[in-house]
């Protein structure tokens, strides 16, 4: 008989590249893998369940609590409808003065949860409430936490019953020193959660250290590599026409979240000393308007490109046309510093070069594999000066590519899947 998993991630699940070879390497394993995650109410095509295969299944929690919605649907329209808005409130005010204590206090509270941090807090814990309800729905054997925001549910779900079941806390992030997460409180939700833990995965051996000199313990480490390409497809989308460029145009690529601390105004401060090239950025995130602003007022509309985020299986079809690649965290904090990226891999994946960043999991395979230029990335003259040395010795450039190609068949998930299931098969 099958073991079976519940899985937690704090997103849709829809380009989640790592839960997803990692639910698909445990189900093709014979184990029965639910996944519960969220879903978007603005996504209409996305679907509350779905049916991976036959022993793997997504679950989406509704995001928004029912009376939540129905307030704020109410709210809505009567903006949009004033003579309902005053229908509204002259029903309301009848109740108030037929039950005052009772519908003042619901004015009040409809009030803050609509309007304040409250809603925030009512929002996420249904949420959290509505993941350990499916979690307890089921009888599994293990479970599996991504990332701290998860690692309460499957704590709650694994630990608190008669029969405690096994508990994987899985940290695609340094919880500790991550931008976002600068509250003490999450160092000390990790560090009581951490305890009561059965195993834990990182995906390198920076952050495994990291973690061994904070907590006492060497976790297991599953580096986050991409699957290796298994036939000779080279399909491409024609980026040149969606962006109405010439087809001699070289690609300077980056793919990725559009968030802080990427480099991503380092790259546009550096695009108008690129001697040639279209500097495209693949993906969305809350600093796009921002960078879309600054190279309105830099005058860059002809030399740095917008598109957005594209689905993870497509997402090759554009990295194929890239004469190089970028990876320019900047060393906001120990998450970026001690990143391996799996931005870095998907470019080795299409035989793209890349201008990284010096941080030392990155460094490390860049230098050691030859297939790009390492600079400082909080310096945008110097990611200048590689992208202008890669455009003027194309021979360089075409080394660095083939390395990149030979890489890949060392830096692929074929490789690390036996790792990750020998963590389940131990129990």
């Amino acid at each position: 008989m099958s073991k079976k998993v519940c899985m937690f991630v704090w997103n849709h699940f829809t380009n989640d590249a790592r839960v997803l070879r990692e639910c698909t390497a445990l189900s093709e394993s014979g184990y029965e893998v639910d996944l519960i995650c969220i879903h978007d109410p603005k996504d209409k095509s996305l679907p509350r369940f779905e049916h991976r295969n036959d022993l793997f299944k997504v679950y989406r929690i509704k995001r928004y609590p029912v009376l939540l919605e129905l307030m704020q649907k109410i709210y809505r329209y009567s903006m949009q409808n004033k003579l309902f808005g005053a229908f509204f409130l002259l029903i309301w005010g009848l109740l108030i003065y037929l039950a005052p204590i009772l519908f003042l206090t619901l004015t009040i509270l409809a009030a803050l949860f609509l309007k304040t941090k409250l809603k925030v807090v009512w929002v996420r814990g249904s949420l959290i409430l509505g993941m350990i309800m499916k979690g307890y729905a089921k009888k599994y054997d293990i479970y599996h936490s991504n990332d701290l925001n998860t690692l309460p549910q499957g704590y709650f779900c694994s630990k608190w019953r008669l029969k405690p079941k096994k508990l994987i806390y899985d940290s695609h992030e340094v919880q500790t020193s991550r931008t976002g997460y600068s509250s003490p409180v999450y160092g000390k939700m990790e560090g009581f959660l951490i305890k009561r833990i059965d195993e834990m995965m990182v995906e390198n051996d920076t952050r495994a250290k990291y973690n061994e000199d904070l907590y006492g313990f060497y976790p297991h480490v599953v580096h986050n590599y991409p699957f290796k390409p298994t036939d000779t497809n080279e399909e491409k989308v024609d980026l040149h026409a969606i962006l109405d460029i010439p087809k001699d145009e070289k690609i300077l690529l980056y793919q990725g979240g559009v968030q802080t601390g990427r480099g991503l105004d380092k790259l546009i401060q550096a695009a108008p000393l690129f001697n040639e090239g279209t500097l495209v950025l693949i993906g969305d995130g809350k600093i796009k308007k921002e960078l879309q602003i600054m190279v309105e007022e830099k005058g860059l509309q002809d030399k740095v490109k917008f598109l957005p985020k594209v689905p993870l299986a497509d997402l090759p079809k554009y990295t194929r046309n890239a004469y190089l690649g970028f990876q320019v965290l900047n060393n906001v904090c120990f998450n970026h510093y001690s990143a391996s990226s799996n931005k870095l891999f998907e470019y080795m994946m299409a035989g793209v070069p890349v201008v990284a960043c010096d941080f030392p999991e990155i460094k490390r395979v860049v230098e050691g594999e030859e297939t790009g230029i390492t600079v400082d990335s909080h310096k945008y003259k110097e990611i200048a000066n590689a992208v202008n040395q890669l455009l003027a010795n194309e021979v360089l450039r075409d080394r660095y590519s083939e390395n990149s190609l030979s890489a890949r068949n060392n830096y692929n998930w074929e490789g690390e899947k036996q790792i990750f299931l020998n963590i389940y098969n131990a129990f």
